[in-house]
């Protein structure tokens, strides 16, 4: 299959020249330059009866409608009509590449089987290890091209893909060329990251040995042909100790790979200080991190990534008290945490999820889900806010108010994507 052949027209061309005129309310979340903490959260950079102008791909200049226009001379324009602009969505946890589902375990969930118990019971991550190891390239190229294309429909135009589907040397390599290869195919800015420690393989009787594995031969071999921006560990019971979630990531550092951590999902298990304690540039998921834990995170820097979309689809899980993180000084960002376990490619309804249940303000999400998301996987040079010399990655929404934005809850409001400028048709 020619995935290249089935992607967007453009319809502007291809020059990445575009001027959009008549916005009635421009998001910009300019004027920052950290992560966003605190009240900083909400402030979005409203404009009103603005225009944007975006040359060569990138913005260069922002602000009221006349005289962004004076600017623009014969470039293309495009009437946004009074509608909301926003940057895209930045989605900073995605588990996106793989093969098979596991529509199967919904039955489970609904049986009142907790994550471990359906994982002990050869369900979930050695589920989808199985299928996606039994595919061919070309299999898990296709399925995974539809996923991220159905992504950038819904918003979403730059988003951090893990491998963590191979668990061993050869497979993981496969997800992650298949991660570069359909990131090339589409108008998505694709950042991988290397998740090799997501479960022990079903081969390994000692988790030892398969820790020694990823150390000494897959970790190098991953590095050296450039396939990863970070390293992840899963750290939990059952799955990777702290102690060895440090060695990996600490191999990794040397290596070139900057850390990432799937931190206190299940139990309260040192994910928090141990991302702190390392430098990781996030933390993900934090449902039961300690308060020094969420204390340390504070003193190094490192964004909290929640995934509100996991505990709705896992059920028995708790969602993350946002507010209390939001009052420790702490970054946050918003993720779906597209997987076969929660199945969700919609950073739009992250974003209610995020205000119904984590208790965020519409400002403090649409801050979380777009610059403080592109902060949490290193973008945040490129994306995350609409100023003069970044991607002109932004969305025209069928709404007028940023608040519509969280309380049209699990629609999509996106009526046009406009990626590095060009005008992506709805086909």
């Amino acid at each position: 299959m020619n995935l290249a052949s089935e992607a967007w027209s453009c319809d502007n061309g291809d020059s990445g020249d575009l001027l959009i005129s008549n916005v009635g309310q421009l998001l910009t979340l300019a004027g920052h330059t950290k992560p966003r903490t605190g009240s900083a959260l909400m402030d979005l950079g409203i404009l009103n009866k603005a225009a944007i102008l975006i040359e060569g791909g990138l913005i260069t200049a922002v602000g009221p409608q006349d005289e962004v226009a004076a600017e623009a001379g014969g470039v293309e324009a495009l009437d946004a009509r009074g509608r909301l602009v926003m940057p895209g969505f930045v989605d900073p946890h995605t588990h996106s590449a793989f093969v098979g589902s596991r529509e199967r375990e919904l039955g489970d969930k609904l049986a009142g089987k907790s994550y471990a118990q359906i994982a002990r019971e050869g369900g979930g991550i050695q589920r989808t290890v199985r299928a996606t190891r039994g595919a061919t390239r070309e299999q898990l190229r296709v399925e995974t091209w539809h996923r991220l294309r159905r992504m950038i429909k819904l918003g979403t135009t730059t988003a951090e893909i893990k491998s963590g589907y191979g668990l061993n040397l050869e497979d993981e390599i496969k997800l992650l060329e298949v991660i570069s290869a359909v990131s090339g195919d589409l108008p998505l800015n694709a950042v991988p990251t290397f998740l090799g420690a997501h479960a022990i393989p079903e081969e390994y009787t000692d988790p030892e040995a398969y820790v020694e594995h990823l150390i000494h031969i897959v970790l190098p071999s991953v590095a050296a042909k450039g396939l990863a921006m970070y390293c992840d560990v899963f750290v939990e019971g059952g799955f990777f100790s702290g102690d060895q979630g440090r060695r990996i990531l600490m191999a990794g550092q040397k290596l070139g790979l900057a850390s990432k951590l799937h931190a206190d999902e299940l139990t309260s298990c040192g994910g928090a200080e141990l991302a702190a304690e390392i430098g990781a540039i996030s933390a993900d998921h934090l449902l039961f991190s300690t308060g020094d834990g969420l204390k340390a995170m504070a003193r190094s820097g490192t964004i909290a990534v929640l995934l509100p979309g996991t505990s709705f689809s896992s059920m028995g899980l708790p969602y993350c008290d946002a507010r209390r993180v939001i009052d420790m000084d702490i970054a946050v960002a918003l993720g779906t945490d597209l997987s076969p376990n929660s199945w969700i490619e919609s950073m739009h309804f992250m974003v209610s999820l995020a205000c119904y249940r984590l208790g965020m303000h519409p400002e403090e999400a649409i801050s979380a889900a777009t610059i403080n998301a592109a902060w949490a996987v290193g973008m945040a040079g490129e994306v995350g806010s609409l100023e003069e010399g970044k991607r002109g990655d932004l969305l025209l929404l069928n709404l007028h108010d940023y608040r519509e934005i969280p309380y049209r809850i699990a629609s999509n409001p996106v009526d046009e994507v406009v990626k590095d400028g060009v005008l992506l048709s709805r086909g």
